[in-house]
């Protein structure tokens, strides 16, 4: 019993916080598309069939359907949720054309599709705002507590009192924001700048590969230096310097993921690392039972992964169309039909192979195929 209800328990944290966050970045789709004019045909939230719908006064389908793994917004002149033109296009009247979206500009098509992954980082950085408002922003100075002996930074020359105050060309202000790229660099040489005594001292690390184990049971190999820090505190911001200090943390996640998919194209990291729905429907349950704001938290991080990943330059995603209209702006005519089809066709593979690989991750990782 005490199963079920946990199983319960984490598929309705999974849907309400990703249909949040599917909401969030369609409505940045629609949002910028009616300024443009363009006419919405559907609204989804979720795949397959519906199971409750209605059509408003501009003739948009708002409905949630029964497949609670995304959304998508159909606008008038597409052949489907893809963006992919209908054929019949060309038999549209004067009228027509003129609310379809694949007879808008490049730039009007270019700021349609970005919206949505741009609504995507603004909820994150509104929601972060907020928590370091009221909940304040963890904070602890990048200063060094203790160095830990045999350790990475024993053998770089640290010493206790150093403060960190850049890692590679990266400004560090907060010891987070040292773990945090440390972490990503197991056996990486780092330049790393201290001040020491009131003067700046560059030392060369290279962070030891070791295997940890996060709060959820996931093990990860990731990059230590070997150095204490004081207690971690909370500090609370005022309105202007919280959505300062959430955008920065904001673009940090952003280059942290950049970081995390290069070096799993580079052989760096292994595949294993990459989560899929299952896995994201088990942390927000797990996330759910820390308490609200552990739960908010892990909906921003979420919001900035959901429009990091569609940003990637993959046909079939938002950043695969930005590619294409990139190409339209700068060449003054839009790739060949032909070309578009074969790049979505490409896209269409390339993700469900993605999918097939992150959701044979999360069985491993739940231990489905251990007898």
């Amino acid at each position: 019993m005490d199963t079920l209800l946990s199983l319960i328990h984490t598929v309705t944290m999974f849907v309400a916080v990703f249909t949040v966050l599917v909401f969030v970045h369609e409505w940045g789709h629609y949002i910028i598309a009616r300024l443009n004019g363009v006419r919405v045909d559907v609204f989804s939230i979720g795949f397959g069939p519906e199971i409750w719908g209605r059509t408003d006064k501009a003739g948009t389908r708002w409905k949630v359907s029964w497949i609670p793994l995304g959304g998508y917004v159909k606008f008038f002149g597409d052949a489907n949720a893809a963006s992919v033109p209908a054929d019949s296009r060309v038999h549209m009247s004067p009228e027509e054309r003129a609310v379809a979206f694949p007879y808008k500009a490049a730039w009007q098509r270019f700021s349609i599709v970005l919206a949505g992954p741009l609504a995507n980082f603004i909820f994150a950085i509104v929601v972060l705002a907020g928590f370091f408002i009221f909940v304040g922003q963890p904070y602890t100075p990048a200063e060094v507590g203790q160095v830990l002996p045999d350790s990475a930074a024993e053998r770089a020359g640290f010493e206790e009192g150093d403060r960190i105050v850049e890692i590679d060309g990266t400004s560090i202000n907060r010891f987070l924001d040292m773990q945090q790229i440390i972490s990503l660099s197991p056996d990486e040489d780092l330049n790393i700048v201290v001040e020491r005594d009131g003067q700046e001292v560059t030392l060369l690390a290279t962070p030891d590969r070791v295997e940890m184990t996060d709060n959820f049971g996931q093990t990860h190999d990731i990059g230590r230096l070997g150095i204490s820090r004081a207690t971690e505190d909370y500090v609370k911001r005022g309105p202007l310097s919280a959505l300062w200090y959430a955008t920065v943390e904001t673009g940090n996640i952003v280059k942290l993921s950049l970081k995390f998919v290069g070096q799993i194209i580079e052989g760096k990291r292994s595949g294993e690392d990459l989560g899929g729905p299952i896995r994201i429907a088990k942390y927000s349950g797990d996330t759910a039972k820390e308490g609200l704001p552990a739960l908010i938290w892990f909906a921003a991080m979420l919001s900035i992964n959901l429009g990091f990943v569609n940003l990637l330059p993959i046909p079939l995603l938002d950043g695969g169309h930005l590619v294409y209209y990139s190409w339209e702006m700068i060449a003054g005519k839009p790739l060949s039909a032909r070309v578009q089809e074969f790049g979505f066709r490409i896209g269409l593979a390339v993700v469900l192979t993605i999918m097939l690989f992150v959701t044979w991750n999360d069985l491993m990782y739940l231990d489905i195929f251990k007898f």
